[in-house]
Order: C-alpha cells, then structure tokens, then sequence
C-alpha cells in the first residue's frame, strides 16, 4: 500500500505508511482466509486503517494499486453484506466509501437477521425432505435449531457488549 492513503486527508503524527501497507496486506489476508472475497477484503482493510475511515475510488485505487474497476466491484460486495456505505462529497459528483459507525455490531445484527432466515427456510425445508424422521429431514431439523440458538446467543451478546463498551475508554459513537 502506497502513502496515498488519505492522501486528502490528514495523516496523524507517527503513522509509518510502510506499516499501515502490511497490516492492510496482513488483515486482509486474515478476512480472505475465513471466506471474504480478496479484493473486498483489502478495500475493507484500507477503509478501516484510514483515518477518517472513508476514502473515494480514486484513493481505494491508488493506494492498494488496483484499477477502479476491482474497486468498484470490492465495494459492491462490501456494501452488500453492510459493511460499507456511499455517501456524497458535497459540491462534487465523487463518492466516498464510508465505514458504518459500530461497524462489528451492525456486521453481526445483520448476521442476526440472516440467521433468522436461515432458520425458517431449514424449517420449511424439513417437510420437503420427508420429516424430522428421514435422516435428511433430522440434519435440517437439527441445522434450523443451531440456527435458532445463535439467534438467541448473539441477541444476547450484542447486548453485553453495548453494556461492556460503555466500561471501556472509548470515544462515543458518532450520530449518523
């Protein structure tokens, strides 16, 4: 990763550009291994290092040295699964790529949310495999309450953690 990173942006004191590069390499590396696509990954990875945690297609490109085109197509993937929004530098037609504030909170309430679907079309699916009864029918009946149990768990942890993080020396979440 080159020190175009933020380029219009403000970069803090003490930042080593050669570092930030690994770590974008190394974190997105870590995503792409537990099934994140690999330029997606990088793309988060930058984003997340930046300062303001949002750069434009231009900085994305120029700073993981890729074409507009992967970034385009990273971001698509990115603000599909609700890790990334747009948003619209103002007085200009550029888009910038924006972390969502409480990003892993949001990344996991909508993991909640898929979890819940998964469940009912296991349910659903149960009867077309011929019961709980068949062997098929037990591993999908089986599938649809592990399914139900993390739904009940995560609910349960993002609330522990909107409690911890209130503990912890952090600065408050930004309104939208």
């Amino acid at each position: 990763m080159s020190s175009s990173v933020d380029r219009e942006q403000e970069v803090p004191d003490g930042r080593d550009e050669d570092a930030v590069g690994r770590f974008v390499e190394r974190f997105a590396s870590e995503l792409a291994e537990a099934g994140m696509q690999r330029m997606a990954a990088r793309v988060f990875a930058a984003l997340l290092v930046s300062e303001t945690g949002s750069m434009t297609s231009a900085e994305l490109a120029s700073a993981l040295r890729i074409s507009p085109a992967a970034v385009s197509g990273a971001v698509r993937y990115l603000a599909q699964v609700n890790m990334v929004g747009r948003e619209r530098e103002p007085g200009s037609r550029r888009d910038r790529y924006v972390l969502h504030n409480e990003l892993w909170y949001e990344t996991f309430t909508n993991r909640d949310r898929i979890l819940t679907r998964w469940e009912q079309v296991m349910k659903d699916g149960v009867a077309s495999a011929g019961g709980p009864d068949t062997a098929a029918g037990a591993r999908m009946a089986e599938t649809a309450a592990f399914f139900a149990f993390l739904h009940g768990e995560l609910s349960q942890l993002m609330d522990r953690w909107r409690e911890h993080r209130t503990t912890l020396d952090l600065p408050p979440i930004p309104p939208r």
